[in-house]
């Protein structure tokens, strides 16, 4: 097993007899040289069925694996199989079934990559005398098509595991059955703006042991998810310390989950959240690929069966007391009365079809008195004074022109927003601190539930920050490659 308590080199005897991976050369290693594995060709977050399929086609070739046509989507794309190994127990790991919750599927093709190379060799031979995996990347492909949760039927994939009414649904339950799986990876993203309970820190990976009934009774098969996710735990907190979670463990008799669990296959949800500075989540999806495949080689030699179901319980669970920006003890004048505001501001991706798949639009989520919510990006506001942005006089053709512009020059003299006479239709955002404007009118200023307000912060007689579409400007010291404000159309 990789003995990961304390990063020390210590060589540990498998269940089988033979040495296992020195702890600080599995996790050093695979994390510092992740970029070896990495599928090169899945570069975003939002990709198709069509850009994966090539992946799989040339794994018919090599004789490690055994790809297998296993169903079709509702639009008719193909739900393949892919397997290697050759032990006696079943480990099931599938990816998107929700079509916008992309990150375990960038994994697991890194996790193959991993396999087909010449590195660890004994190691992964090891597993693969005791193991037989089994992937099945994108179960949504239909979704995936528009980076949309559900499938074509427009029904949520997830709560079809007792009627089984889409076409994907039967197919994984069909592949489930037929292998008599003993470990399913159910793997998904969530929401960016979880965090373990009472802790300013995202949750960027959260567990579950599913329960299999309204009593959350812990049985044989329960027990060995939980004592795996607390083994996970162990190696996650090495590398993202305080930044896992556990999700409530309420029984929902329609998902798959949890049925999978009264199946009898020892299952393991992990939700791919959000990480500080890594909007395409591709640091998390090096996080996947470490712990899964530290998950599977904990199965080869029942190294998780020194844990225990007390650490499980340990993992703190999940909140949703955070924030993209949090800004602190605004003093808002509102029909000539002064309050004390707190805003907690968020900045979703939008989808859109662009190259890069996404923009950002800001609104807030909620204000107030927030003292016990946390931020990404924090700011007490008590010494500053709001000073609404201002719509800059001259006006310009094109975005072209605004780009060569001084930028800066423009921000330190309170202007947060641009005309452009002609810009595209279909462009939502532009990569720059400055609004654009079809007509030279800003809109109404002003905090409220989904508002999305520019304005400065001023402190000694000099504008300091500028907060525009939610994102937190510094003006002494921008930073480069700012995401986006928005075009008003």
């Amino acid at each position: 097993m990789f003995c990961i308590e304390k990063l020390v080199v210590t060589t540990l005897i498998l269940v089988g007899g033979s040495s296992c991976l020195q702890s600080q050369d599995l996790y050093h290693q695979l994390f510092q040289n992740y970029d070896q594995y990495k599928e090169k060709t899945l570069v975003s977050r939002r990709f198709t069925h069509d850009q994966i399929s090539p992946l799989i086609d040339r794994l018919k070739d090599d004789s490690m694996f055994e790809v297998t046509k296993v169903g079709s989507s509702i639009e008719a794309r193909s739900l393949r199989l892919i397997s290697f190994g050759e032990g006696d127990i079943d480990v099931l790991l599938w990816s998107q079934m929700h079509g916008d919750e992309s990150t375990a599927t960038m994994a697991l093709f890194d996790i193959i990559n991993f396999f087909k190379s010449d590195d660890f060799q004994q190691q992964k031979d090891d597993m693969l005398s005791r193991l037989r995996i089994h992937f099945l990347p994108m179960l949504n492909p239909d979704g995936a098509q528009g980076f949309t949760r559900r499938n074509a039927l427009d029904i949520d994939i997830n709560r079809d595991a007792i009627r089984l009414q889409s076409p994907e649904s039967r197919t994984l339950k069909k592949v489930r059955d037929s292998l008599e799986a003993d470990f399913g990876f159910n793997l998904h993203d969530q929401s960016t703006y979880y965090n373990p309970s009472k802790t300013p820190k995202s949750a960027a990976i959260s567990f579950l042991a599913p329960a299999y009934n309204y009593e959350k009774d812990v049985n044989a098969v329960r027990e060995r998810s939980m004592k795996l996710i607390a083994y996970m735990n162990q190696v996650l907190q090495h590398l993202i310390p305080g930044h896992v979670g556990r999700y409530n463990d309420d029984f929902e008799p329609r998902a798959f989950g949890d049925n999978i669990q009264k199946w009898g296959t020892s299952t393991v949800l992990i939700e791919s959240g959000g990480y500080p500075d890594d909007p395409d989540k591709q640091f998390l999806r090096k996080v996947n690929f470490v712990s899964i495949i530290s998950a599977i080689e904990a199965i080869a030699n029942k190294g998780y069966l020194q844990n225990t179901t007390e650490e499980y319980f340990n993992i703190p669970e999940n909140d949703r007391k955070l924030f993209d920006l949090k800004l602190s003890n605004l003093s808002y004048e509102f029909l000539g009365e002064t309050y004390l505001l707190d805003l907690g501001i968020n900045t979703p991706q939008i989808a859109t079809e662009t190259a890069k798949g996404y923009y950002r639009k800001g609104s807030i989520a909620d204000l107030g008195d927030l003292t016990t919510h946390y931020g990404y990006e924090s700011l007490d506001a008590s010494t500053y004074t709001i000073v609404p942005a201002k719509v800059y006089p001259e006006h310009f053709a094109t975005i072209g022109q605004v780009l060569k512009t001084d930028i800066q020059k423009i921000l330190h003299q309170g202007y947060g927003y641009v005309v452009v006479e002609e810009f595209p239709e279909d462009q939502k955002s532009v990569p720059l601190p400055l609004n654009i404007l079809k007509e030279p009118k800003a809109p109404n200023f002003g905090f409220h539930l989904g508002a999305n307000p520019c304005f400065f912060l001023k402190k000694d007689g000099r504008l300091r920050y500028l907060i525009t579409n939610g994102f937190l400007v510094d003006l002494e010291q921008p930073k480069p490659n700012f995401l986006n404000a928005l075009l008003y159309k």
